[in-house]
């Protein structure tokens, strides 16, 4: 299957932050402990634009219009000397995990990256979430910094373990 995304408008909100919220629970994605609304994410939305720091979506092949997975690539420490440094994030709706569309994402996010002006890209994930460690070391990403017990999710101290690549100007590792 060919992966087909756009860039994201703000008619897709809702189904982004659906799909966000459908991992708040597991405890495995994100450190937030309740569901976000919309109306909070606007600001993150407009943080995002095609040319800089894209925030792309996945439609269903079979019902168009309806999001199934969303990657973002963001600021990271929000300063001018990491401006070629991108924080990249994939959520995917649960229906279409398992099937190889964070691993399409991803390698198309890390072709995409240059283009952008970025050569670093990071991911910041919790050390029990395996699945999001192996798709990320599957693409050459290493273990730059361990943040041990950081994150406390229902009484449990969890690790966030940064992973990082470095690209050339071609997108392949450097």
């Amino acid at each position: 299957m060919s992966l087909s995304y756009r860039d994201a408008t703000l008619d897709d909100l809702p189904a982004i932050v659906a799909i966000y919220n459908s991992t708040v629970a597991s405890r495995q994605v994100t450190a937030d402990l309740e569901p976000v609304s919309v109306e909070s994410r606007v600001a993150w939305f407009h943080a995002h634009g095609p040319h800089k720091r894209p925030l792309w979506v996945v439609e269903d092949a079979e019902q168009p219009r309806r999001v199934i997975a969303w990657l973002s690539f963001s600021d990271f420490y929000g300063r001018p000397a990491y401006q070629r440094t991108a924080e990249v994030s994939i959520y995917l709706d649960e229906r279409a995990r398992g099937k190889g569309l964070g691993k399409q994402l991803l390698a198309a996010s890390l072709t995409a990256a240059p283009a952008l002006g970025i050569d670093t890209v990071l991911g910041f994930i919790f050390g029990h979430n395996e699945a999001s460690l192996r798709l990320f070391r599957g693409f050459g990403f290493d273990t730059w910094g361990s943040l041990p017990r950081v994150a406390v999710l229902d009484g449990v101290e969890r690790d966030l373990v940064i992973l990082g690549k470095r690209l050339d100007a071609q997108g392949a590792a450097a």
